[in-house]
């Protein structure tokens, strides 16, 4: 009797536990209602820490606008902002997640005439604090800031050179590459015409040295993943001669067998019209046909799109490659400062060439920097005009570290002797 007793005094406590709880929460419910403040208990108000002041980093970006070409169609569209525009877009970027991290970026640009003193700019800009300078120049003008004593507290973020000599013999450590070598482009076709048994090549060299460059490239490629040359010529004729292809190209490319004809024509002075008009009936890749890029505007994949469509907002029109190695550019010193939470030279450099750094470029893999050449890992794309074709690195080639590092040269092959 007893025992039944106290459970009973058990219940109504509980019972009455239970009401205050139902009253509490009632109240809480009435007032979300009708707007008013709930009632809450008194507690020790946390201190609330001082808002960090926003720090603010101004990048550089150097443009030299080239010469009028010689040799160009009239239904190409002529693009003068070309890299900036990606400079722009990535600024866009930076400060979106600046806002949360207290970090404000802005761009300096300076834009050169074709026969303007580009050291002379330089060193303004050096004299100006500028200490992260994104440069869109001919190579051998990159190669001479570089060796300047006033770049040696500086990073020169190269956005748009494909030369292998900056990134081997000719390469400094205070030089970045956001865009693919011509080696990594040459690797890049030769894993995928490796994988379809295209072994046979005629190689169609064009007048310009960097035909020459990117035709030794492919060589190198060539002997690197078992290809063959059976045939190399080296296209002589005239801008005239495209006007009647039907003459030229069978002639120029009969001779051999082939599985197909292997391009270098940098500058597209006869490229284009190799395409159906070969003696053979073969497929044409290298810097026409089937060509290698670091952008392209059929990429949809990994979330390109999104990037796609906010740059034609922006500027109007696709994003080339160096508007994408522009892009890359920014958003790499963006995503250190994040990192790192800091905006000072030293930690942001450190931390790019860090195992650490891994930066989203909308291919499908983190991409990073190579520390013996200052390369930028990332996949090839392999395109055509309306057509992303294949993704190099190609299954089946494997590297014991990195894939990527399967596209170029090869920490054992480097000519690069610069220390990060």
């Amino acid at each position: 009797m007893k025992l039944l007793i106290r459970f009973n005094r058990l219940s109504a406590c509980a019972g009455r536990v239970l009401l205050r709880s139902g009253i509490v929460a009632l109240a809480l419910f009435q007032a979300a209602a009708l707007g008013g403040p709930a009632p809450v208990r008194r507690q020790t108000p946390a201190p609330v820490a001082a808002a960090r002041e926003v720090e603010r980093l101004t990048l550089a970006y150097l443009g030299q606008l080239a010469e009028a070409a010689a040799v160009r169609p009239y239904f190409e569209p002529v693009v003068t902002d070309r890299g900036v525009q990606g400079a722009r877009l990535g600024l866009v970027d930076d400060n979106t997640t600046g806002r949360f991290t207290r970090q404000e970026f802005a761009l300096a640009e300076t834009w050169l005439a074709p026969g303007d003193d580009a050291e002379a700019a330089f060193k303004r800009l050096v004299a100006d604090g500028r200490r992260f300078i994104l440069v869109d120049l001919k190579p051998e003008v990159l190669r001479r800031l570089a060796a300047l004593p006033q770049a040696h507290d500086v990073l020169l973020l190269d956005v748009s050179s494909r030369d292998d000599a900056l990134r081997g013999e000719d390469c400094a450590s205070n030089v970045l590459h956001l865009l693919p070598s011509r080696a990594m482009r040459a690797d890049a076709l030769s894993q995928y015409l490796a994988k379809k048994k295209w072994t046979r090549w005629f190689l169609a060299v064009g007048p310009a040295p960097e035909d020459r460059l990117f035709a030794d490239a492919l060589k190198r490629s060539a002997k690197r993943f078992g290809m063959k040359i059976v045939a190399e010529k080296t296209w002589t004729h005239s801008f005239d001669d495209r006007k009647t292809p039907e003459l030229e190209v069978p002639v120029f490319t009969q001779g051999s067998d082939y599985d197909l004809v292997l391009v270098a024509d940098e500058a597209g002075s006869f490229g284009d019209i190799l395409s159906y008009r070969t003696w053979l009936p073969r497929p044409v890749a290298g810097t026409q046909g089937l060509v290698p890029s670091a952008w392209h505007h059929t990429l949809e994949t990994w979330g390109a799109i999104q990037l796609q469509n906010r740059f034609r907002q922006q500027a109007g029109r696709w994003m080339t490659e160096a508007d994408y190695g522009a892009w890359l550019a920014v958003r790499a010193i963006g995503e250190a400062a994040t990192r790192t939470r800091s905006l000072e030279f030293e930690a942001i450099r450190s931390y790019l060439l860090s195992d650490g750094f891994a930066l989203a470029g909308f291919k499908g893999v983190p991409l990073s920097f190579r520390r013996w050449d200052g390369q930028l890992r990332q996949p090839v794309l392999l395109v055509q005009e309306r057509s992303l074709v294949a993704v190099a690195p190609v299954e089946g080639f494997a590297h014991p570290k990195n894939e990527l590092d399967s596209l170029g040269y090869d920490e054992p092959e480097t000519s690069c002797h610069a220390k990060p």
